[in-house]
């Protein structure tokens, strides 16, 4: 199976149980995630030869992140280990008119302080069909953006497609900074994956006749500033998702693909999806993506099982998607029943 790469920062997971608020009761439950490990463990549990790379500490929490990776199939051998912590966010998850909330703990990560040079990108690259970041990464500071900035060019340089989710964190940075870190990156990337937000925010472009805020969807807005990231940056394809935001337990959930070798805008079909946790939605999204174009699915198939596996996600507690292809395919080709499988 096709070989694929991820760079970015795993994090502790801290949630408190079910849908309390935080420290309602004195427990929280402990897990790992993070936008390019989340893409991953997705694309292991697909059956890809999946490669992560971040920085770890060499201590017990840092040892504990590696064996999570590797329980779920993912190849950590690239892993370079220093520093003196593991990023940590608090996830409360929302419910009805409640919405969810996190608080980050990450400052001064190991990978935050990674330093360029750190990873032997030319061989780590050898063989590989794809490589995947997001824009959390470079938003963490000087370095950890170096370092995304020298990946994402060892990538370009030896062949190997480059997709890129802008996943805009006002938390972490401002738009300006997002703007001047990451337009730069764009000529070398293949695949950009966003929404509407990150679009405006991240690349500086709006989106005609659409508002943010009411998340209202308008398919020829996103056609144009599809269009125009195509047109500015010279990137393959365009993915779009659209989420609208009924409640915190209720959304509406569907995607875009613009492909500019056709020049033809691809609909995705749309579910309503139910939330049990929405974290690692749109990362299911853009593994469910590169799973379906490395492995030869046209862009319109590779579409529908995209959206699939991250309205299947968002059914699942955690940060990773514990899907395989087929019940992907099987709610991708229309079987949204939730009938017991025998």
């Amino acid at each position: 199976m096709p070989k694929t790469v991820t760079f970015g920062e795993i994090m502790l997971r801290l949630s408190p149980p079910g849908f309390e608020r935080f420290f309602q009761s004195p427990a929280l439950s402990a897990t790992f995630g993070g936008g390019e490990a989340n893409v991953a463990v997705s694309l292991a549990h697909f059956g890809l030869e999946s490669h992560y790379v971040t920085r770890l500490p060499k201590h017990a929490i840092g040892e504990a992140a590696i064996r999570a990776l590797r329980a779920e199939g993912v190849h950590t051998g690239h892993i370079v280990r220093g520093g003196e912590r593991v990023g940590i966010y608090f996830a409360e998850t929302g419910a009805s008119q409640r919405a969810s909330n996190v608080v980050y703990d990450r400052a001064h990560s190991a990978v935050a302080e990674m330093e360029p040079g750190s990873v032997n990108w030319p061989a780590l690259f050898e063989g590989a069909a794809w490589f995947h970041v997001t824009g959390i990464t470079p938003a963490l500071g000087p370095r950890a953006a170096a370092c995304t900035r020298e990946a994402v060019e060892a990538a370009a340089a030896t062949g190997v497609r480059v997709s890129v989710d802008l996943n805009y964190r006002k938390k972490l940075w401002t738009e300006q900074q997002a703007q001047a870190t990451m337009r730069p990156l764009m000529p070398k990337v293949s695949l950009v994956v966003a929404n509407e937000e990150d679009i405006q925010s991240v690349l500086g472009l709006a989106v005609p006749h659409t508002d943010v805020t009411a998340a209202a969807l308008n398919v020829d807005g996103y056609d144009a500033v599809a269009r125009q990231i195509v047109e500015e940056f010279g990137v393959k394809m365009v993915a779009v998702t659209l989420r609208e935001s009924v409640s915190a337990s209720d959304n509406g959930w569907s995607a875009l693909l613009l492909d500019a070798t056709t020049g033809q805008l691809h609909r995705s079909q749309r579910y309503d999806v139910r939330l049990v946790d929405r974290i690692g939605g749109g990362d299911s999204f853009a593994a469910g993506l590169i799973y379906g174009l490395v492995t030869g699915r046209a862009p319109e198939a590779a579409l529908r099982f995209a959206v699939a596996a991250s309205a299947l996600k968002q059914t699942i507690p955690g940060d990773f998607n514990r899907v395989t292809v087929d019940e992907v395919d099987r709610l991708a080709k229309g079987d949204a029943s939730g009938r017991v499988q025998r």
